[in-house]
Order: C-alpha cells, then structure tokens, then sequence
C-alpha cells in the first residue's frame, strides 16, 4: 500500500474568514470575574487568561504554524468507515522499524512534534542511524482531524483494532512497535494484550491498567518509601482534578455546545489540564509557550472535535474493556516504561508488574504527564534505548 500512499496526501490550509472568525469571537468574549485565584485553584486564573487572548488577539499567527505543520507529511483515509488523519515520516538507513505514537485527551498529534524527526532521523540529532524509526502518528478518531466521527462506541481498545488495520492493511507492516501516553498508554498496553504477536514490544509514559476504569486508585501501603510523592500526586488528582473527568464521561455532549461556540471557553477548559497536569511549577510557560497553548486549542477548535474527544472518556466508562485472554501478565509484549514524576496518574511498580511482561521501568524527577513536549530529549533516549533490544524481532 505504500507505493499508493500519496492519494491519500492530507494537507492543512485553513481559510482566512475562518481565522477571522475566531479573532472576532475572542474580542467578543465575556469573561467571568475571577476572585482570589492566583494559585489557580478555582480552575484558569483570570489574569493570565486575558493575557493569554491579548496575544492570542494581536500576536499570533496561525499561518506561521500551519507551515510548520505541513513540514510533515500528513494522510487521511477511513478504517472501518472511521476518518483517520496521521503522519508519516519515514525512517533514515536501510532498515527503520515502525513505531506508533498515539496520543491522549487533552492533547493532539501535534504534541509530539518535539521527537518524530529525532526518532526518525537520529543521526542528525546525536544519536545513530540504526536506531530510526517509521514513525507514525495517527490523532485519535475523534480527535483533531480524524474527524467527523459520525458513529458511537469508539474508544482506546477499539482504537488499538483500527491501529492494527493503519499499520497492517494500509501501510503494509507486518509488525511494529507502539508507544504512547494517556489514553495512549491505554491504546498500546491493549496492543501489547491483544496484539502481542504483531507488537511485540510496547514503551508508554502513563501508569495505567486495562481494566483502570474497574478499580479503586491504589492505597497508599501499595507504594515503597521511593514512591510516596507518586502516591501524593495521584491523590491530589483523584480528590482535586477529575472534576473534567465525570463531566466528560456522562454528559459531554452538553459540555460540547458551550466549548464548541466559544474559542475562549475551549481555551480555558484546555489550558488548565497543561497547568495543573504538567511540571509547570508556578507558571504554565515554564513548559509551554502561549504559542503552544494557542496551537492546541486552535487545533480543536478548526476540527470542532471536542465533543468527539470528549466522549472518547464516556465510551470507555460504557462500554468496559474486555479481556482478549486471561494468560498473565495480561500484556505480554515487552513492556517498557518511563515515570515522569509531575505526571497525575500513577500505579506503584509492583502493581504494574503483576499485570504487564515489564522489562524496563525508569523514574524521571523532571517534566510531568506531556512528556513528549516538556521533557522531548529524554522521553527520545528512553524511546531508542528500550526498542533497541527488539529491533531483531521485527
């Protein structure tokens, strides 16, 4: 399929009244008084908000980054009669090995733009030509331009039978690799379940079991002494952050009007999980650029799919995930895994290690749960390191 690849050449040009449009609507907005939330608390701080849609307003330029995007290659076909838009940049040498990135809510393809040349070409960026990579990045259906998801029930496992048929049917692999963060982590521990045959090593950034959406939070006399503050994070998300969570996982589509009529709405409903889930510390652009944050809500905004991505959480909450056999672990792909300590959602080691065939566990101190844009250079060395003992079985 590969030599027929080009007819399915997806190219971004968004047009100018579009733009003008959202520009008229954020000079519009109504924004609600904010009171003693410097600390952000109460949700996005008002302050920095209006700072953020005066740039947003007078300095940003979607042209600019629309060129950036289309730097990569970018297709769109349907699996299944499911629109799906990815990248492809193929691997430097004579023998890349395919890997898939998928990404998680509230990201896009577009945060891994950081580390899909590095994977693809390392020789230009410090590292060597055999350990390149096919590196795929497909958005999520729902998502960004994998869009207009018309049908219901689509959700990670689902999404990892739809990855199978990208790579298998579409882009001739007869095996890959897989990595991935958030309902990332979910879609490649399902292809390292189901699909171990055909993924036969998987690397995530997200502590996540398959049946997560079945169990209680582990206690904390499940962490050792190391993982304490790993523990204190996925308290502080459980008890103060997953308001978005139950919203998004019984009534989304009422959340979908507000946020789908009003860029600066989406904005704020987006931009706090950045500062509240990454290691942002005081300031959210200690990790992200307003570029940045401009970009991610831009991208949602142009495909109107938040109210497609935001029922990916109500499809995995109604429709439970099934196991594909009952052999354990029950994830028998060599499983790789960086633990980002700013990140939210965490399972201790040892629970992790009932479960998944862990063959490579590394605790980073920096950057939290986007890792591909918070800490790119570290998550690409523990991406090539883990995937360079399997390299021979694909």
């Amino acid at each position: 399929m590969n030599r027929e690849i080009e007819e399915y050449s997806f190219v971004l040009d968004i047009k100018q009244d579009i733009i003008d449009d959202v520009k008229n609507r954020l000079r519009n907005s109504r924004i609600s008084k904010d009171i003693e939330n410097d600390n952000w608390r109460y949700g996005t701080e008002e302050s920095y908000l209006r700072e953020l849609i005066h740039y947003w307003i007078n300095n940003y330029d979607w042209k600019f980054h629309e060129k950036e995007i289309n730097k990569f290659s970018h297709y769109k076909t349907k699996i299944d009669n499911i629109p799906i838009h990815f990248i492809y940049e193929k691997g430097s040498g004579k023998n890349p090995k395919p890997l898939i990135l998928t990404h998680g809510w509230p990201w896009t393809f577009w945060d891994y733009k950081k580390i899909i040349y590095p994977l693809a070409h390392p020789e230009k960026y410090g590292g060597k030509e055999e350990d390149s990579f096919d590196v795929i990045v497909p958005s999520l259906p729902g998502y960004g331009f994998s869009t207009p998801l018309e049908e219901t029930g689509i959700n990670f496992w689902k999404t990892s039978d739809l990855w199978v048929s990208l790579m298998k049917d579409f882009l001739g692999y007869e095996k890959f690799f897989a990595h991935g963060g958030d309902w990332g982590s979910l879609v490649t521990f399902q292809l390292g379940h189901k699909y171990s045959k055909i993924v036969p090593a998987i690397h995530t950034h997200t502590t996540i079991d398959l049946d997560f959406f079945g169990k209680p939070y582990p206690e904390e006399k499940e962490f050792s002494l190391d993982e304490k503050k790993l523990y204190q994070r996925n308290l502080e998300f459980w008890t103060e952050g997953n308001g978005y969570f139950q919203i998004q996982a019984t009534k989304p589509q009422t959340l979908a009007y507000g946020l789908n009529d009003s860029p600066l709405g989406l904005c704020a409903w987006l931009i706090e999980k950045r500062k509240s889930w990454g290691d942002c510390g005081s300031n959210i652009e200690n990790r992200f650029s307003k570029d940045d944050l401009i970009n991610t809500t831009m991208l949602y905004w142009l495909s109107e799919s938040f109210g497609t991505s935001a029922r990916y959480y109500y499809e995995a909450v109604h429709n439970p995930w099934k196991p594909s056999h009952n052999r354990i672990p029950k994830v028998e792909s060599a499983v790789g895994i960086t633990v980002f300590e700013g990140d939210i959602i965490f399972r201790p080691k040892k629970l992790m290690e009932q479960e998944n065939n862990i063959q490579h566990w590394n605790i980073s101190k920096k950057g939290g749960h986007f890792a591909p844009m918070e800490e790119p250079d570290f998550l690409i060395k523990e991406i090539r390191d883990f995937f360079r003992s399997y390299r021979d079985l694909i």
